[in-house]
Order: structure tokens, then sequence, then C-alpha cells
């Protein structure tokens, strides 16, 4: 595997580089710093999206045909390493990184040619519709029902931990169709109209203040047959492709590596608990430490993933490892960063950022005062946040039970 980048992608390299250095306003880069999760603030997120859509990068991995970019591997990986090196906000992944390569794949061509424009422009904003308060990390026991009526589906049910519900116009489910058969069969893919009549969200307040999260209800909605994605019941074969774009396609460590370097600049300017400052504590400076060297693993073994990519294999397992290893990491450096904050850390301060929007029984200062500086404010949001981490996109013991079957043949 070649490390060095050739010619050809430094070059492609300092062309990103000079874009976000003239694109990425100061407003924009403070959203992507102060965001607590894989989100950034709504409006921010959406205004670099239009941003990226000028220039026809607002989703590089789709297909050239529908608004992608003819990249390398290796270019997609450096775009995202970059902007996260650079500070820009996070666009959410729902559309652009998950749902449209579905509908790139299985959708008609009506609904290639109504919803991926859509998704570029922020027209249309999906969230995701899978676990139900009965079926999370064993999604095949979802049960929410779509019950067949003419040329509409009527849906009848919930789901819970829907990010940005309440921003979203349109959500992708799977949902119930047949009782017969193994569970996973009998499963549909749906697209849904959020302004449909019987839907009705409810926030769900996280430990961070934020109502990122919501439950969705489901009363007698009607849904068009048109917006089944692939087959009625066969819509579990949408969703595991779907999953190859959750768990992977991006670069995550130098988003850790920038966490941690900013961690060691700031414990360098705190005081220690005997004295001198806290980069110089030992114990907190061999926890970070390790954590660096963890984040630098990482990078390589992404590497290798890219390599093989490049070369038109298939990674196998490796989008669970990384998951896996990824958040964790994010987990611990959370961590530190909680323990550098120090007091300053212990203040509840939600009003500093919000991506979710308002936070429940929460006044916020008049003035918008924040004790402390914004890093320090924003730790224990982010470390709350993070805790979720290891749960999303299939809880890490899932992933450790597939990296078990896959790799170890257990």
């Amino acid at each position: 595997m070649e490390l060095a980048w050739s010619e050809a992608d430094a070059a492609f390299r300092d062309e990103v580089r000079s874009f976000l250095e003239e694109k990425l306003t100061p407003e924009l880069r403070r959203a992507g710093r102060l965001a607590t999760s894989v989100y950034s603030d709504h409006e921010a997120s959406m205004e670099w999206q239009r941003i990226l859509h000028e220039r026809g990068w607002a989703a590089p991995a789709w297909p050239v045909e529908y608004g992608g970019c003819d990249w390398t591997q290796t270019q997609h990986y450096i775009f995202s390493r970059e902007s996260i090196l650079a500070g820009a906000p996070n666009l959410s992944p729902m559309g652009i990184r998950m749902v449209a390569h579905a509908i790139v794949a299985y959708g008609t061509e009506e609904q290639k040619n109504y919803f991926l424009p859509r998704i570029l422009t922020g027209e249309v904003f999906f969230c995701q519709g899978y676990s139900e308060p009965e079926a999370g990390s064993d999604l095949a026991s979802l049960s929410m029902a779509a019950v067949d009526d003419g040329e509409d589906l009527i849906v009848t049910g919930s789901k819970i931990w829907t990010t940005h519900a309440t921003e979203a116009n349109w959500m992708f489910a799977l949902v119930r169709t047949s009782k017969t058969g193994k569970k996973q069969e009998g499963i549909t893919f749906l697209l849904i109209d959020m302004t449909s009549p019987g839907i009705e969200i409810r926030p769900l307040v996280m430990t961070s203040g934020e109502e990122v999260q919501n439950q969705v209800f489901f009363d007698g909605v009607r849904v068009p047959k048109k917006n089944v994605l692939g087959k009625i019941d066969e819509g579990w074969t949408v969703a595991k492709y779907l999953l190859v774009f959750e768990r992977g396609g991006a670069a995550a460590a130098p988003a850790l590596q920038v966490m941690a370097e900013r961690i060691a600049e700031k414990a360098a300017e705190q005081p220690g608990p005997s004295g001198g400052t806290l980069i110089d504590d030992p114990v907190f400076s061999a926890k970070l430490a390790e954590a660096r060297i963890r984040t630098e693993v990482l990078e390589i073994l992404e590497y290798r993933t890219l390599a093989a990519l490049s070369e038109g294999k298939n990674p196998g397992p490796a989008s669970s490892m990384l998951k896996v290893l990824g958040t964790e990491l994010s987990q611990t450096l959370t961590q530190l960063a909680l323990e550098a904050a120090g007091p300053r850390g212990r203040v509840y301060q939600p009003h500093i950022t919000a991506p979710g929007g308002p936070v429940a029984d929460y006044v916020p200062p008049a003035d918008g005062y924040v004790s402390g500086e914004d890093w320090q404010a924003v730790a224990p949001l982010r470390y709350f946040n993070d805790r979720a981490g290891s749960i999303y996109a299939g809880s890490n013991e899932i992933q450790r039970n597939i990296l078990a079957k896959a790799a170890l043949g257990l």
C-alpha cells in the first residue's frame, strides 16, 4: 500500500483546500466546531450544502449522471479528510449518504427523477424510520404495519430515535407488510411524505438537553404504493444494501486526530491536579497519548480499506471494524475533553449549541452569556451525545458478532 499521495492527488488536495479556505465563513466554521455529534446546526448544514451544490461537490459519491463526481476512491477520501480538518459543518447523512444510494440502486425512474435532484438542493430532507420501541438492534423484529388498500399502503405504528424528524419532510422507513415466513421477510422499504395526515412527532430530550431525537407515530397514514423502494415484502434487501453506506464511506480518523490535538492544546493551558498544567499530569498525558496512537492506527486501517476499494476489492467486514473502533475512540476522546474542561465543563449550557432545536424546559441567559470558553461549554454536551455512538447504526455488540462470524468463523 502506497501511503504517499500521487502528484495528481496532491494537486487535488490543494484544490480542495483552496475551495474550503475561500468558502468556509467564520460562522460556518464555528457551527462545525460546536457540533455535538455527526450533525451540525441544521441551518448551517443546509447553507454549506448549498455552497457545495453550486460547486458540484454536494454528493461526490453519487454516480456522475445523477450529480456525483468522477473521483477516484483516494480523491473521495482526501475531500472528506480536508473538509474535516478545515472544520466544515457536517451534512445530514440521511439523504445524500444513505437513502440516495438505495434510490439509485432500487428506485424507479420516476423516483430517481423526483428525489435525487431535490435531495441535492435540500428541497427534500430525509429522516430515517428504522428503530421501534421493541425493535432496535434486532431490526428484523419491527412491527409497524403497512396494510394493502388498493393503490395505497395504510401505515400504523411508531418509530423511535428518529433524528431530525421535526426538520424532515420525508422519511425512509421499514414497515411490516407480511407476518409469514422468516422475520426478515415481509418487510417493505417505504418513502413516506412527513406532511401526510395521521403523523405525530414527539421530541425526545437527550442527556445533552437537545431535542435531536424523536418518536414518530403513524395513525392510518396513507402512502401510495409508488413510494415503495424495490419490491413489497423485499425491503430487507434494500436495507442491507443501505447499511454499507451508513456504517462506512467517510474518513473518521482525521476528525478524531483534530479532536486529540485540540485536547492537547487546551490541556497545556489548564491547571493540573498537582500543580503545573494538565498535560504535565502523567495519568492524563498517558491516556491522551494512548488515544492519539489509536487515531493513527485507525487512519492506517482506513487507508487499507481505501486501497482495497481503489482496486475494486470488497473490504469485507471492515465497515464493522471501523465502526467499532471509530465510535469507541470518539467516546474516549470526548471523556478526555470533558476532563480537560475542568470545573467549567460541569456547567449546563446547552444554549451554546442545539442542532436539534430548542432545549426543553431550559431558559438560556438573555445576553447569551457562556461560562468559560466555547470548547468548555460544549464538552459535556458532546460527551453525553457521544454515548449513543456505540449504539446507532447497529450496536457495537452486533458489529463484534459480525466480525466474529465473518473474520473468525465463530
